[in-house]
């Protein structure tokens, strides 16, 4: 007897190598996928502007990538004593103005020039919710903890979210011609909005995504969102908020994505590169002993000899984790 649903999610008939640059922006779903990714060894870059919800601040901040379209000083407001840009998380917020500004324009430079040779764009849409401040309509990303007034909710159309996908899309696909696209569904539950406010928001993403992915042979799906509501399908696999799906939940996904999207030569090197990760985590009782510094210059080893073999690894920051539990 089976007790889930037998589904697996469609191969790609082209697959992520670890020599692809993987751009990934979206939902904290993406924050999820770029772990998984970074840990198995692959080039990425995730959320230049943080953690992204509706599909119109995703196209918004794509759009000011692909045209390096810096933030002005005039662009960020103060409040809770930090400055700020609606168009940014809060991890870009600071006390100081001109720290503000300059790391989200060294963010938007660094995605600039990712955009334009990266292999693939991974879109992970959450809500189609967006909310607008109510004094000039500006359309905002992220909230800032500002009173609940300052904004007017709607939902977008179906026809809105997919002209904005498409016009903006069509404008990375112009500074990047062979880039291949994979759209997500986040399948966390904006229960916020209302349980069913909620799906009614999925279904529209749902939607637009379909009728993208069949006009275009360069984008495609992978069904994040159907693997936890209709084959995991239980709240043993959610976090203690009932929301947010588990790490049971996302490492199953991760291997149906595996599965699916990445390039079965890979997975070797995948579970190398792993071990190399699960060791920098391991925290010895004694750092100073003759065994553990062993343990950890012979990890240094085979990080640089991994390097070695495929020059396309970026895996300094694994070194210096290691060197730091020295």
């Amino acid at each position: 007897m089976s007790y889930t649903l037998q589904f697996e999610a469609k191969h790609l008939s082209k697959k992520i190598k670890h020599s692809d640059q993987v751009f990934l922006i979206g939902s904290c779903f993406t924050e999820h996928m770029t772990d998984y990714l970074n840990h198995a060894g692959f080039n990425t870059l995730s959320n230049p502007n943080g953690i992204l919800f509706n599909p119109l601040s995703v196209t918004k901040s794509m759009d000011a990538y692909v045209n390096s379209e810096h933030k002005k000083a005039t662009d960020l407001f103060y409040l809770n004593e930090l400055w700020n840009s609606w168009d940014h998380h809060t991890r870009f917020s600071d006390i100081d103005k001109g720290i503000a500004l300059n790391e989200m324009n060294a963010s938007i430079d660094k995605a600039h020039a990712y955009i334009k040779q990266c292999d693939w764009l991974i879109i992970t849409l959450g809500s189609a919710f967006q909310y607008h401040l109510i004094e000039n309509k500006y359309p905002v990303a992220n909230n800032h903890r500002a009173p609940g007034q300052w904004f007017e909710k709607v939902l977008l159309s179906i026809a809105t979210i997919q002209q904005s996908l498409t016009e903006s899309l069509e404008k990375v696909k112009t500074i990047n011609p062979s880039i291949e696209i994979i759209f997500t569904i986040s399948p966390v539950r904006h229960i916020r909005d209302g349980v069913i406010e909620n799906n009614r928001s999925k279904a529209r993403l749902i939607e637009v995504v379909h009728n993208l992915t069949n006009d275009y042979n360069h984008m495609h799906y992978f069904p994040a969102y159907e693997l936890i509501i209709d084959v995991l399908r239980d709240y043993r696999f959610y976090d203690i908020d009932l929301v947010h799906p588990n790490f049971a939940a996302t490492a199953a996904v991760w291997e149906s994505f595996k599965n699916s999207c990445i390039e079965p030569s890979a997975f070797e090197l995948m579970n190398s590169i792993e071990q190399l990760f699960r060791a920098s985590r391991h925290k010895s009782r004694f750092p100073a002993t003759i065994a553990h510094q062993n343990f950890i210059e012979q990890q240094i080893i085979q990080t640089k000899q991994l390097m070695e073999r495929h020059p396309y690894l970026k895996m300094e920051q694994l070194i210096a984790e290691f060197e730091q539990n020295k």
